[in-house]
């Protein structure tokens, strides 16, 4: 088969288009023909040496993925020859190979049908960014009342989801992008508000907006020196769950600014989830997004030579997800 090896930690540029065994099922795994793959900020982290997996090399990044089953493991119970089938949050793509190739070996326990009325492209790239926004929105417990939850970095895939979802949830939600094209489709996502992080003058408009009231909840996408400006907003007891770091390192960070509200600062990673931990977080996010008739929302899909083009864009910020077709 052909598959994208990554032949180190040497980043995306080191990416190449190559010829590798077809892959063959453990006991519990499936084989997947790829039709669809997901890209993550992740896999650029991990390519650069910044994530904590370490696998064996070469790689083959990809942790999103929808195909057709074409050989099953032993043991394998409840899928069958042909079917479609979309991949939670496994090890593919973090130690084991991804889904940057035609086939993939994936636990059983970790796959799930195409939700009712999904597309095929809606559904790829959909698992790992909703899961995420899920672990963000709900790791701290019951939230208070008439929630207020700011977003930033909200037109990224993880954005995307968590305005959906808090949306869906009741939240006011606050979205922050820095495209004016952008906030506009946020807003018909479920944004209360949406605000250009860019602008000195956000923090002024979200108080104008809040009248008496602050941010309970902030999911942090970017970090930098934006994440200071973040804890400037939020309430006694506010929280923030930090998903990603696409600005960098946090400059100068005062740790005084959490004393006196009693701020609280909590990372987000899915890999922590048990298969049946990420099953229920499914479930949970497909009924909330049923709620309110939402959908994923897929920025581009790109063909499966130009992988590095899609991470261009990736780079470049995306609305919503962008895809990889990998199948013929």
């Amino acid at each position: 088969m052909q598959a994208w090896l990554l032949p180190s930690l040497s980043g995306l540029s080191a990416l190449r288009l190559a010829e590798v065994p077809d892959p063959t099922p453990q006991p519990g795994q499936v084989i997947l023909s790829v039709a669809y793959a997901g890209l993550n900020p992740a896999d650029r982290y991990l390519s650069e040496g910044q994530y904590p997996a370490r696998p064996a090399f070469p790689h083959i990044l990809g942790r999103d993925g929808l195909g057709n089953i074409i050989a099953l493991g032993e043991g394998v119970r409840g899928h069958a020859l042909g079917d479609k089938r979309l991949i939670l949050r496994t090890d593919v793509g973090v130690n084991t190979w991804g889904t940057f190739a035609e086939e993939v070996a994936v636990a059983a326990e970790s796959l799930v049908p195409v939700p009712a009325g999904w597309t095929d492209q809606q559904a790829a790239g959909a698992p790992l960014v909703y899961i995420t926004a899920y672990q963000a929105l709900t790791q701290w417990g019951p939230l208070p009342e008439n929630c207020v939850t700011l977003i930033t970095g909200a037109s990224g895939g993880v954005g995307v989801a968590s305005t959906q979802l808090a949306h869906a949830l009741g939240h006011t939600v606050i979205a922050l992008s820095r495209s004016e094209s952008k906030r506009q489709q946020l807003a018909t996502l479920g944004a209360n508000l949406t605000l250009d992080p860019a602008d000195t003058q956000w923090r002024r408009k979200l108080k104008d907006f809040l009248l008496n009231r602050r941010v309970d909840l902030a999911i942090d996408n970017i970090g930098g020196s934006l994440f200071s400006e973040l804890l400037d907003t939020l309430n006694m007891n506010g929280r923030i769950s930090v998903v990603g770091r696409l600005a960098g390192p946090v400059p100068s960070f005062n740790t005084a600014s959490l004393f006196f509200r009693r701020l609280r600062i909590g990372g987000v990673a899915i890999g922590t989830y048990t298969p049946d931990e990420s099953h229920h977080a499914w479930k949970t996010t497909l009924k909330l997004l049923a709620q309110t008739n939402a959908r994923p929302v897929v920025d581009s899909i790109h063909p499966f030579t130009q992988l590095p083009a899609a991470f261009a864009r990736l780079e470049q910020g995306p609305m919503g997800k962008v895809l990889l077709a990998v199948a013929k």
